[in-house]
């Protein structure tokens, strides 16, 4: 019996539509638009190459504590937090007006700092290939 909080699965950005609602996930995407509006982040990580996936990341629960920094475009941040929908309907206040493929409610939200992001798709790829050969 857990005494604790549930623990995030690390997931690629890329593979979280496949994950169900309510799954508490971990993972990495690059901000594409900020809305003060909404207080949503949309986020993207096209990895690996051909996906074009887009979450939407609702941080209203962290306004508090979030920078400028963490809603800057163009800035790479992890998220923890849970599936809330997938196919969200377009929400108003989004600068791009954006469709994402799903929503995540956020409960931690930090910049990763400076960080080789070719070195963490490649330790997926690793995992992958360890998962495969087992």
């Amino acid at each position: 019996m857990s005494r604790g909080p549930i623990p995030s699965n690390l997931q690629l950005l890329s593979n979280l539509p496949s994950r169900p609602v309510g799954e508490k996930v971990r993972f990495l995407g690059c901000v594409t638009s900020y809305s003060t509006e909404s207080g949503c982040l949309s986020l993207g990580h096209l990895y690996p190459r051909g996906t074009n996936v887009t979450v939407l990341v609702d941080s209203n629960l962290l306004l508090e504590s979030l920078t400028s920094e963490t809603t800057r475009v163009g800035e790479y941040v992890n998220v923890i937090g849970y599936i809330t929908a997938k196919q969200p309907s377009l929400i108003l206040g989004t600068p791009a007006k954006e469709t994402a493929q799903l929503s995540v409610q956020a409960v931690m939200l930090w910049s990763t700092g400076p960080m080789d992001i070719h070195e963490y798709e490649k330790s997926f790829d690793e995992k992958s290939s360890r998962q495969e050969s087992a």
